[in-house]
């Protein structure tokens, strides 16, 4: 499995975003559904990755700057014939990574609060993103679930293994 960042230009993704798409109005009322079709994927402030599997495309995600210290985490996807596999938590391991070396203080999303999005919303919480309310330009609504990660808290803390330092230990 490789992750590589991607421009949106090629038949394979524009399919792959295209049933994801139909998904998400299969499951969500038009006023909730705030999957973003290519053109919405392709804004200067959103970076877009591929996660490939043996040749094929695994799944994807992309990460949208919100402003200079927090990120939203969009359109995430695992392709249906590879879920349950771990490809969910690499892109997400991976989205983490790369809002915390852009120096983001947090990390948001929204997913749907229907029963279709369970799974994603159990996923969110075991890579430690907590319930919030509305951000950015979201309002309350039923259908959507909202959650937050704190990146700014976690880089002050020590790294697994590497005990933190302790300053009366050292007087």
């Amino acid at each position: 499995m490789e992750i590589r960042a991607d421009d949106l230009r090629g038949p394979e993704i524009a399919a792959f975003l295209a049933e994801h798409i139909r998904d998400m109005r299969a499951v969500s009322p038009p006023e909730s559904k705030h999957a973003l079709d290519l053109n919405g994927l392709r804004r200067p402030e959103i970076t877009f990755w591929i996660l490939w599997h043996e040749g094929q495309i695994g799944g994807c995600c992309a990460l949208a700057q919100l402003d200079a210290r927090h990120g939203e985490i969009k359109s995430m996807r695992t392709a249906i014939a590879l879920r349950n596999r771990g490809i969910a938590s690499r892109l997400l391991e991976h989205v983490v990574r790369e809002a915390t070396a852009r120096g983001y203080a947090r990390l948001s999303l929204e997913t749907g609060a229907m029963p279709f999005f369970e799974a994603a919303r159990r996923l969110y919480v075991r890579h430690g993103f907590v319930p919030c309310g509305p951000f950015s330009t979201y309002k309350d609504d039923p259908n959507s679930a909202f959650f937050t990660r704190n990146l700014a808290v976690e880089a002050t803390l020590p790294a697994a293994g590497v005990p933190a330092f302790d300053p009366l230990e050292s007087a």
